[in-house]
C-alpha cells in the first residue's frame, strides 16, 4: 500500500522539477528575447531605410550626412571637403535628412 503511493509521487515530482524551467524559459523569452527580436527588427528597417541627404550618426558618434550608399558601404560627409567611408552596419542612428 505504501508502495503504490511512493511510486506514484515521483511521477508528479518530475513534473514538478520541470514546471519551473518552464515558466523561467517563459519569462524570459517574454522579458529578453521577444524585445531583442523587436529591436533587432527596427534596426534592419532604419539601415534598409537610409538614402541620400540623410543625417546619421555612426557608432563611434561621428555625425555626417550620407553622400554615397550601397548595399554595405555609406560614404558619409563630415565637412565641406572631408569624406569617409564606412560599412553599412556601424550606423548607429539616424537623425533626419538635408531634404
Amino acid at each position: 500500500m505504501f508502495e503504490l503511493a511512493g511510486e506514484a509521487a515521483p511521477g508528479g515530482s518530475i513534473l514538478g522539477m520541470i514546471l519551473p524551467f518552464v515558466l523561467m524559459f517563459v519569462v524570459f523569452y517574454f522579458l529578453l528575447i521577444r524585445p531583442q527580436q523587436k529591436k533587432q527588427k527596427a534596426r534592419t528597417a532604419m539601415l534598409s531605410a537610409l538614402k541620400k541627404g540623410d543625417k546619421v550618426v555612426t557608432i563611434g558618434g561621428l555625425h555626417g550626412t550620407i553622400v554615397e550608399i550601397t548595399d554595405d558601404i555609406v560614404v558619409l560627409k563630415v565637412n565641406d571637403v572631408t569624406k569617409l567611408t564606412f560599412d553599412r552596419n556601424s550606423i548607429s542612428h539616424s537623425v533626419g535628412s538635408d531634404t
